[in-house]
């Protein structure tokens, strides 16, 4: 089990670490000093991808194939469009844009994480064993929104950043929009997979 480096996403990485500097020089010059720090972190961020790829095939962890590309626009959506381009501001629905994809994701990449871990025991019928593996994509999701908001209030402590625009009823609305959008996906992939599965079981 192996997850490769995305050759399209290393290119796609290379093309916005080169928007992120010109975007830095340009902020720089105009003495926009907390615009550059801002870059800095979404520099630092578009690296994260490949460093958790490295550490998923040291730990024999299967990554969906989409991992490394996904991540990296969530990247540039949430911070250099959110917060440099400032579209957090701009279009009230863009927070909530991202915190579906969050929340929709998350369960794909639960599922792949499950793959060679939880393994279906003889006596376990295929319908129970599925609702079980998407009853712990759904949780892992929402147990990584909650950090997710986490890193949010951190964020705006630290680098001052406005992701959290309305306290308590913006982290509330994400919450609730990540939960939607993680049900919503857990239910599609049960009833996708135990399809698939009962069609195998057909087919043998």
């Amino acid at each position: 089990m192996n997850n490769h480096n995305n050759k399209s996403a290393i290119g796609l990485a290379v093309l916005f670490e080169l928007i992120l500097i010109v975007t830095a020089l340009v902020d720089i010059l105009s003495r926009e000093w907390k615009t550059v720090l801002l870059v800095l972190l979404a520099m630092v961020c578009l690296i994260l991808p490949f460093i958790i790829t490295w550490i998923a095939n040291l730990k024999n962890i299967m990554l969906p194939s989409s991992f490394q590309i996904i991540t990296l626009i969530f990247i540039v959506l949430a911070q250099y469009f959110g917060e440099i381009m400032n579209f957090y501001q701009i279009f009230w629905w863009w927070d909530l844009f991202l915190h579906a994809i969050f929340g929709s994701y998350g369960v794909i990449i639960a599922w792949h994480l499950m793959r060679g871990v939880i393994r279906k025991e003889q006596e376990t019928t295929n319908q129970r064993f599925t609702l079980f593996r998407s009853i712990v994509a759904f949780s892992f999701t929402i147990a990584s929104g909650a950090l997710w908001e986490i890193l949010e209030f951190m964020g705006d402590y630290f680098f001052k950043t406005s992701m959290v625009k309305g306290g308590l009823e913006d982290t509330s609305t994400d919450l609730i929009v990540k939960i939607l959008a993680a049900f919503i996906t857990s239910t599609f992939c049960y009833y996708r997979i135990l399809k698939r599965n009962n069609s195998l079981r057909l087919e043998i």
